[in-house]
């Protein structure tokens, strides 16, 4: 409930003219989780269709370490692969047997079975083997006690005694012919690897799916520019993909082989523990490089800023290092660096891509408010007419004084009358009259020869002359 609370807070943030009551985010919500669902299961049965090649590819890096660690072991100037070395070993189990029975046999098999390099390596092995049962000092000098018309197998079992190959496959481990151990365990392992392959086609859409519910009510400029970053972000999760299909998977199973090796152990893994822990492995570093998408989502409605990223770099380099040593399946230092530095990188990016918008949203602000400057101060004459009271929207006649005399002279029926019998004369007598003399009102020189203006007014009272 907390964490739906705190989405739902996020999607408000985002759009704050979207705002809406709980019910409608969890109505929201139940049609995203539909929509991924059915995403998923779609998927996922298509992926089923191809269950055959799915198991070929996840079983390819195991098959490789395996492959890699005994070819290793073979000479490398004789160019031999570990299907030829499996091959002889398979042969002399058979070939020795049968010249003790039938030389002739022996031969025929030997024509019909081999070629001659096969048979080389073959009768190498043969030698190899029985060096192998004497003690260690003995094992050379029974090589080179062969005759030279079998020099070439001779020289080649000396190469094979100093390299030290497996004699026999199967005794550190069995990791090209895994088991199951219950009878549906087969058919629930190819339902869940269709089910991550499922994930990784569809992401896209379920990347699509989530940013329409945390970032709802898009315009159509911010919709279009929505595909490029699912691109983006699918880009990243399948780098993130394959960088752990291809790179760190080998080296973490590599590690563990030689370890359990070391410790005398054989490396008998499950096909079902080895599958999930192969996909569990994928996702993770999927989704880890996932990291740019949701640092740049939270730059872009406001919830972190360049500064802020910048000043608490080194917070968040820690919690990258115990996020990925929680969340890799495995507690060693090399898987958890593997992912932890590829992460860190990422955050650096996003720390530089948030300055760049930043500073780009700034240059855009600014060309806005430039412009509209510009228009203000583009034709003037626009706003001096604007200062008319004609022109002015909000003049309001009724709070003019000249409004009110010409209101009031309109009906007056004597008024007119009146004007007409006024003379010029009269006008200025009437302004004359109606003048009061205040106390105190000051009368220039010309009106009073014996003004005074460094003399108090006659007309003040005598309280006020002495409080002067």
């Amino acid at each position: 409930m907390f964490f739906l609370t705190k989405m739902f807070k996020l999607r408000d943030k985002a759009n704050p003219e979207e705002e809406k009551p709980f019910l409608d985010h969890l109505e929201d919500l139940r049609i995203m989780v539909t929509r991924v669902v059915l995403t998923l299961l779609i998927s996922t049965l298509v992926c089923f269709v191809y269950k055959d090649e799915l198991m070929k590819i996840i079983r390819k890096p195991v098959e490789q370490v395996w492959v890699d660690r005994h070819e290793a072991t073979l000479p490398e100037d004789e160019e031999i692969s570990l299907d030829d070395w499996e091959r002889a070993l398979n042969f002399s189990q058979v070939s020795a047997p049968l010249g003790q029975y039938d030389s002739g046999l022996a031969e025929r098999w030997w024509a019909k079975a081999t070629d001659e390099r096969t048979r080389r390596l073959t009768e190498a092995a043969i030698i190899y083997r029985a060096a192998q049962k004497l003690e260690e000092d003995q094992q050379e000098d029974f090589i080179e006690s062969l005759p030279d018309e079998k020099g070439e197998a001779r020289e080649l079992a000396l190469k094979l005694l100093e390299t030290k190959p497996s004699e026999n496959l199967n005794a550190e481990g069995n990791l090209r012919l895994m088991s199951s151990l219950k009878p549906t365990e087969t058919f629930m392992l190819t339902m869940k690897l269709a089910f991550f392959a499922g994930i990784i086609v569809s992401f896209p859409f379920l990347l699509y799916f989530l940013l329409q519910f945390i970032v709802p009510g898009l315009k159509a400029e911010e919709r279009k520019a929505l595909w490029p970053a699912l691109l983006i972000g699918f880009g990243l999760f399948l780098g993130g993909v394959l960088f752990a299909y291809f790179f760190v998977l080998p080296n973490v199973l590599t590690f563990f082989y030689e370890w359990g090796k070391d410790m005398g152990i054989s490396n008998d893994w499950r096909i079902g523990y080895y599958i999930s822990f192969a996909t569990t492995f994928v996702l993770i570093f999927g989704l880890a490089f996932e990291l740019p998408v949701v640092v740049m989502t939270l730059v872009k409605i406001g919830l972190l800023s360049h500064s802020m990223m910048r000043e608490t770099r080194s917070y968040a380099i820690l919690a990258i290092f115990v996020i990925a040593a929680l969340i890799t399946p495995t507690p060693d230092m090399m898987t958890l660096s593997l992912l932890g530095v590829p992460m860190v990188i990422l955050y650096e990016i996003c720390i530089w891509l948030s300055y760049f918008h930043e500073k780009k949203v700034s240059r855009r602000e600014a060309e806005e408010e430039e412009e509209r400057m510009k228009t203000l101060l583009s034709d003037p004459e626009d706003s001096e007419d604007s200062d008319d009271p004609e022109d002015d929207p909000h003049h309001d006649d009724e709070h003019d004084p000249h409004y009110h005399d010409e209101h009031y002279h309109e009906h007056d029926p004597h008024h007119d009358d009146e004007h007409l019998d006024l003379t010029e004369e009269d006008e200025h007598e009437d302004i004359s009259d109606d003048h009061m003399d205040y106390p105190g009102e000051h009368h220039s020189p010309e009106e009073d020869p014996n003004y005074d203006p460094l003399l108090p007014d006659e007309d003040i009272p005598d309280e006020e002359k002495d409080r002067k």
